[in-house]
């Protein structure tokens, strides 16, 4: 009896051991499986020699989409700024190229200047990966590189390719695996345009309005763009949930979310009566210099 007890309670063991690494197999293997599109929306030598090494680098842990097709794909979705696209927008741009996920790469030079060092060279890489499924900015990475020279400085970015492919191959496993878990989000009554002239209804209010930071990254790098935000408040003025649905990177998009969250709302109502709602606030960010 104590023999097969004992043979029991190891293959229990061996399979509460397998059961994590089966899990972790699948997912990886989901992630190997992503269908991925590499976008160069400025067509500079320095940007297409980086993205060649990344792409490279990429085609080895993911299925990685011919990038002249996939070009051509991002062209006719008509996009105006690739770097700031609304979720619609990116859905529009996957669904045109039949990806699961697409990378948008941009690199560039700068010569910089401070009271440690009167002048160096940084060059820099910046790259927005977006889920087909969401059309949300999944990730955002910002890499940057100093040097004496701009050749030394583009030598070490150049270098960095592969660190970054790997960075974003794990990532996208994990968003896959997140996205797959995801609740939809309930139903609820977004503002309408009628009602929004009747003496008999009265939209969702902040009681005071909070300005989102304009981050230091973005003032680094000359950062220009509009972030919209749709915010679901119920019946008693609490939020209930968040979404950004129009992105911007260099930490703006959390700056809208932290500034939205910290405001006290005023329900929705109508004829009377409170209403859970969903309303769209909009925020432009430009570079303001400092006197």
């Amino acid at each position: 009896m104590s023999c097969a007890f004992s043979r029991l309670k190891a293959e229990l063991q061996t399979f509460f051991v397998f059961i994590p690494c089966l899990f972790a197999l699948i997912f990886s293997g989901q992630a190997a499986a992503q269908r991925l599109a590499v976008i160069v929306p400025e067509k500079t030598p320095p940007n297409e020699k980086f993205v060649e090494i990344l792409a490279e680098s990429l085609a080895s842990k993911l299925i990685v989409l011919d990038d002249s097709l996939s070009e051509t794909a991002f062209r006719s979705a008509d996009v105006k700024d690739a770097f700031n696209m609304t979720a619609t927008e990116a859905k529009r741009v996957a669904a045109a190229i039949g990806c699961d996920y697409f990378l948008i790469v941009r690199t560039g030079a700068l010569r910089r200047s401070s009271f440690a060092k009167p002048e160096y060279y940084e060059a820099f890489n910046v790259v927005y990966l977006v889920s087909a499924r969401t059309g949300r900015l999944a990730f955002w990475d910002l890499r940057s590189f100093e040097a004496g020279t701009a050749a030394d400085a583009e030598k070490l970015l150049l270098r960095s390719a592969e660190s970054l492919a790997s960075d974003i191959a794990g990532k996208i496993g994990t968003i896959t695996k997140n996205d797959m878990s995801e609740k939809l989000a309930g139903s609820i009554e977004q503002v309408p345009e009628i009602d929004a002239q009747s003496k008999t209804f009265r939209p969702p209010l902040p009681y005071k309005r909070i300005k989102p930071e304009y981050t230091r990254i973005a003032y680094l790098y000359d950062a220009r763009a509009t972030v919209d935000i749709s915010v679901d408040i119920d019946e008693n003025g609490v939020i209930l949930r968040t979404e950004i649905v129009r992105w911007a990177g260099f930490g703006l998009d959390k700056a809208v979310i932290d500034a939205v969250g910290k405001m006290n709302w005023r329900p929705a109502e109508r004829s009377g009566k409170t209403l859970p709602m969903r309303v769209l606030l909009r925020y432009n960010f430009t570079k303001i210099e400092k006197e």
